[in-house]
């Protein structure tokens, strides 16, 4: 999925005007702990999964990696351009796309760098922050502590998606609409 999202920033894309983002506050800290508020909110809850029904999990990962190509796949096809900021990345080298990924997927530069705010301006159609979050919650709902615990978690994610001006509203909306109509399709044949 990185990969594909690096080779879309070579491609330009058009600033849209959303109207409820023009409303909420960009917080910089926000921003620039998004990933680490993701992290907190999804890595518990999925181990509480992992702890309560392995099975259930495995699905919920099989599902997220489908999902994360679907995601790749949609980035491609949508000329979206960076919620802020100039569209710095148009005709990026193919080694310059290569030397992003390599700092993106390396855990310390993801957790404790830059890298995926210099390189990853239009990933964004749809969300992956709200996709995951939403995904896990509705895998957790035959737990209902576990699904209270995974909405709560979910909604701080789009609250530091919109607080950080991540995605656009469609870009949320989107996540919603695909990772609950692949859900109900998978789960529907288990």
């Amino acid at each position: 999925m990185l990969f594909l999202a690096l080779l879309h920033e070579r491609v330009p894309g058009h600033k849209l005007n959303d109207v409820l983002l023009n409303t909420v506050p960009y917080v910089a800290v926000i921003d620039r702990f998004n990933y680490m508020i993701w992290l907190l909110c999804y890595v518990p809850v999925a181990l509480w999964l992992w702890k309560k029904n392995r099975q259930r999990f495995i699905q919920f990962l099989y599902l997220g990696a489908l999902l994360s190509l679907i995601r790749g796949v949609a980035i491609s096809f949508v000329a979206i351009g960076p919620v802020r900021g100039g569209d710095i990345n148009v005709g990026m080298s193919y080694t310059a796309i290569f030397d992003a990924w390599i700092a993106i997927v390396n855990p310390i530069s993801a957790l404790f760098g830059n890298a995926t705010h210099i390189y990853l301006t239009k990933d964004l159609f749809f969300s992956g922050h709200v996709a995951t979050t939403f995904l896990l919650f509705l895998f957790t709902l035959p737990y209902k502590k576990m699904a209270t615990v995974a909405l709560i978690a979910h909604l701080i994610v789009v609250g530091v998606v919109f607080f950080s001006h991540l995605h656009y509203t469609i870009d949320v909306i989107g996540a919603w609409i695909i990772t609950y109509i692949l859900f109900r399709l998978i789960m529907r044949r288990n």
